[in-house]
């Protein structure tokens, strides 16, 4: 069963959010999924899930084999810490993706802006790269249904094998089709020319 949201509701009820309900100490006048007539207060409900695709500076190859799943435990623990569920991680040696079930408590750009700084800061401690690390502006964020995540999670997983026949760029720009996302060519991920 499903909830049809129309404009009324959502200014009726200013708390609910893309698939999430939260319901805060208020005595309301109907009853919404989820809140009982008894004024017990009704927990968060979630379930969102977030594809998310970041470039190294430049696109520059930086990302070692031989340290790369270190990499990847380390951004899983910051995802963690701040509560989601990493759910999926791969990518080459240029980029990352990462599929995510978030939570409502964090913004997907505070959760991106935390992962590229806490992953640039670990490559640059443990002085993994000559010069200073660090990824490059801008993220792609894509949202899935819980039906699509088995196929998501098997695309970041085969990563390397993907990209022996297809491009970064042209990956990327036919997410941002997939999804109908307008956008400008010169702010792409770019390459050293």
């Amino acid at each position: 069963m499903g909830i049809f949201l129309n404009h009324s509701k959502i200014k009726r009820f200013p708390n609910l959010v893309r698939g999430c309900i939260s319901i805060k100490n208020k005595q309301l006048q109907s009853n919404p999924v989820g809140v009982s007539h008894n004024n017990q207060m009704a927990n968060t409900y979630c379930q969102i899930y977030v594809h998310f695709v970041f470039a190294v500076q430049n696109r520059i190859g930086l990302i070692k084999q031989a340290w790369k799943d270190d990499l990847y435990k380390y951004i899983t623990g910051t995802i963690s810490n701040k509560g989601h569920k990493l759910m999926a991680i791969g990518g080459v040696s240029d980029h990352i993706h990462i599929l995510v079930s978030m939570l409502p408590t964090q913004s997907i750009s505070d959760l991106m802006a935390d992962v590229k700084r806490s992953s640039s800061l670990w490559i640059n401690e443990r002085k993994l790269v000559h010069g200073k690390f660090s990824w490059q502006s801008g993220y792609g964020a894509f949202t899935y249904a819980k039906s699509q995540i088995s196929n998501v999670a098997n695309y970041i997983d085969n990563q390397e094998e993907h990209h022996k026949v297809k491009k970064f760029r042209e990956e990327y720009e036919e997410l941002l089709k997939d999804f109908g996302i307008e956008y400008d060519e010169r702010y792409i991920f770019h390459e050293i020319q």
